[in-house]
């Protein structure tokens, strides 16, 4: 018998598998502050498959629910912005990096919470520019955490934090921009774009 669809109250197995990686978020941060690095980058790439498998059984078994669309998204955001925190605090990522990286969520987060208090019904989808920037932000964590483990040429780590700084600014811009755009609209216009976590 296959698993069925879930209910909107069910507690499903990607959303289990969802919370496994939330509760890997303080082990990568234990295991960064005692420079246990092989172990973060161990337990990192974890998190990483635990992603994708929460996606692929939301899929194929139907076990969407709205409590993964938030959930999912929120571990992602936890996990990748605490590392990125701690390795910035342990100097192993630029501050400049760190400040950007979490000033460009921070703000993000505030400003769909205001548009939501404000009334504006939002139908959140992810732009090209913020999936990139997730992605240049994993792989800056895997080359700081593989440079500690085995070595990299120090101008390809340094050349990656330009890159991945760049990206997060233009893609902040770009979603404060759409933000600025649907204000302008008005609350009765139904389109932005922002990060969005999977139906599960």
């Amino acid at each position: 018998m296959f698993p069925q669809p879930a209910s909107r109250a069910s507690l499903t197995i990607p959303n289990l598998i969802t919370l496994v990686r939330i509760f890997l978020t303080p082990v990568i941060i234990i295991y960064i502050t005692r420079g246990q690095y092989r172990n973060v980058l161990i337990v990192f790439l974890l998190a990483g498959m635990s992603d994708l498998a929460d996606g692929l059984i939301a899929r194929l078994w139907q076990q969407r629910s709205p409590l993964g669309t938030y959930l999912d998204p929120l571990a992602d955001k936890l996990l990748l912005s605490s590392t990125f925190l701690t390795l910035g605090i342990y100097h192993q990522i630029p501050a400049w990096l760190t400040a950007l990286v979490l000033s460009r969520d921070a703000t993000l987060a505030l400003g769909a919470l205001v548009l939501k208090l404000a009334d504006y019904p939002l139908v959140i989808r992810p732009s090209l520019a913020g999936k990139l920037t997730t992605t240049l932000q994993i792989a800056c964590v895997l080359l700081v955490l593989i440079k500690k483990t085995w070595g990299l040429p120090p101008y390809l780590l340094g050349t990656w934090f330009i890159l991945t700084g760049s990206l997060t600014a233009a893609s902040g811009a770009h979603y404060i921009a759409g933000g600025l755009k649907l204000v302008a609209q008005g609350p009765n216009h139904r389109s932005a774009e922002g990060p969005r976590g999977r139906d599960h």
